[in-house]
C-alpha cells in the first residue's frame, strides 16, 4: 500500500468545495482545507505507485476549481 499527501491550489473561494468534492473519491483518506500556500490538504492511498498516479491525475487533478498540485507520497525510513 502506498500512501501520499496531495497539496493542492485552489481558486480564490474554491478550497471548502474542492476538499468537499475530494473527500467523496475512493482512496482518498482525508481532505481538509487549510491556510498557508495551500488551499487543500489530502491524504490519499493506493495498492502501487502507479495507482496512485492514476488517482491523482484521473480523478484528483479533475475536480474543477484546481489550479496546481504536489504529490508527496510517504515513505518509511
Amino acid at each position: 500500500m502506498v500512501q501520499a499527501y496531495i497539496l493542492i491550489q485552489t481558486e480564490v473561494g474554491k478550497a471548502s468545495t474542492v476538499a468537499d468534492t475530494i473527500s467523496k473519491i475512493p482512496g482518498v483518506i482525508q481532505a481538509e482545507d487549510v491556510t498557508g500556500p495551500y488551499d487543500v490538504i489530502v491524504r490519499a492511498q493506493a495498492d502501487t505507485v502507479d495507482d496512485l498516479g492514476r488517482l491523482v491525475v484521473a480523478k484528483v487533478q479533475q475536480v474543477d476549481g484546481i489550479t496546481r498540485t504536489l504529490t508527496c507520497p510517504v515513505v518509511h525510513l
